[in-house]
């Protein structure tokens, strides 16, 4: 294990991870185990309106000074929510962790969701909201999402809708806060010049008040359903196509492969077999990718295209063509050891984005009990093999794809 990495808890049950790094900048944070999955019926988006309004107001603070209290030093608060985990976090300039920490302690346990401040929020939401209708690039994904996982907490838009977001109240909000920001189903995380002996020092002095106790979280893995193929007309100028499978969750013994074969087929490098095929051959698509997604209990495997609408049948062909071709016969050894080195290239200019590497150290805490030491995600990168690969292509095979464009 690389000794830049540690880890300490404190005895109500918090868990921290410590990475140390020199520079000038600090980062820090809490990853929290609740999403929009964990919503009762009735009160879609109630995740991600708390994670907007912990910052308008706490017992100790006023909204002008939460705003103000890491900017005054250069620094940054952020926070986003996803549909299993909310992020609490702080960028900051070197020197002023205690700071950054004793905020984000005191928005997590004591925000109270001053009603005049909700309003102005709820409108704030209700325009991110209808923003969706502008963006079908956007758009595709939440519907295809509600299709794919339909029937499960999965299914439904992390944003809520305009009649769920007007029922939600301060007692609604507060009682939110209490029941899900407990320690432990938080994890720490820090990634700096800190010593490890002053964040955890720091970090107790903040959160070992807080009530010991974990969250009742009582997720059902949604159930797989049977393909579809769909077509929902928005009078776009373009069409946003999405082309998709289930795949498994964050402990899928594939899931190296997968990440892999992703890469090979649409990931950032313009000489992805998608870009090559559909945009640099052919002039069809500005945009072609493809991802996953890891949750706890399942996955999902994506390729976006944007194209003219009379183009959606060839490109749709061409995809599926290349998806067949390595479902049947695999990645040839020569691609298999090309396509290792250059995510593992990948990966090292990605790892210059500390604070996408501080965010996934949280939610790797969270979920893993761990972070996995650079060397060692190499080092299973390079073990894949062909019959992984095989393996993982037969997840991804246009058979088991469902299909939805936006026109």
């Amino acid at each position: 294990m690389n000794d830049t990495i540690n880890y300490f808890s404190l005895p109500n049950g918090l868990r921290a991870v410590h990475y140390s790094c020199a520079g000038n900048v600090e980062y820090c944070g809490l990853s929290i185990n609740v999403g929009s999955r964990d919503e009762a019926p009735g009160r879609e988006g109630l995740a991600h309106f708390v994670e907007h309004t912990i910052f308008k107001g706490t017992s100790h603070r006023r909204s002008y000074h939460i705003v103000n209290r890491m900017e005054s030093v250069g620094g940054e608060l952020n926070a986003y929510t996803s549909k299993e985990e909310t992020v609490v976090y702080s960028c900051f300039p070197k020197g002023h962790l205690a700071r950054a920490v004793e905020l984000i302690s005191d928005l997590v346990s004591s925000s109270v969701f001053p009603a005049a401040e909700l309003e102005r929020e709820r409108e704030v939401v209700t325009d991110e909201i209808n923003s969706y209708l502008d963006s079908p690039a956007d758009a595709v994904f939440d519907e295809f999402d509600d299709r794919i996982f339909a029937g499960s907490s999965l299914g439904h838009n992390i944003l809520g809708t305009v009649e769920s977001l007007s029922g939600l109240t301060s007692d609604i909000c507060r009682e939110y806060l209490s029941e899900w920001f407990v320690p432990g189903d938080m994890a720490f995380f820090y990634f700096g010049p800190s010593k490890l002996s002053d964040v955890e020092r720091v970090v107790s002095r903040y959160f070992r008040d807080m009530e010991s106790r974990r969250s009742p979280v009582n997720r059902s893995e949604p159930p797989v359903l049977a393909p579809f193929d769909e077509y929902l007309s928005l009078d776009c100028h373009q069409s946003h196509t999405l082309m998709g499978a289930r795949i498994g969750g964050m402990g899928d013994p594939l899931r190296y492969a997968v990440s892999l074969l992703t890469n090979i087929i649409g990931g950032p490098g313009m000489n992805s077999l998608l870009n090559v095929a559909l945009r640099e051959k052919r002039g069809l698509v500005y945009t072609v990718d493809a991802s996953t997604v890891a949750y706890s209990d399942c996955g999902l495997f994506t390729i976006y295209f944007g194209c003219d609408h009379s183009d959606v049948k060839k490109c749709r062909r061409i995809v599926s063509d290349i998806l067949n071709r390595i479902a049947n016969d695999g990645i040839s050894p020569r691609l298999l050891e090309r396509a290792k080195r250059q995510y593992i290239g990948q990966l090292a200019v990605a790892s210059e984005n500390h604070e996408q590497m501080a965010t996934g150290m949280g939610r790797s805490l969270l979920y893993r009990g761990h972070v996995n030491d650079p060397q060692e995600t190499i080092e299973r990168i390079m073990a894949i093999t062909g019959d992984e690969m095989l393996k993982a292509g037969a997840m991804l095979a246009p058979s088991g794809c469902s299909v939805l464009t936006l026109g």
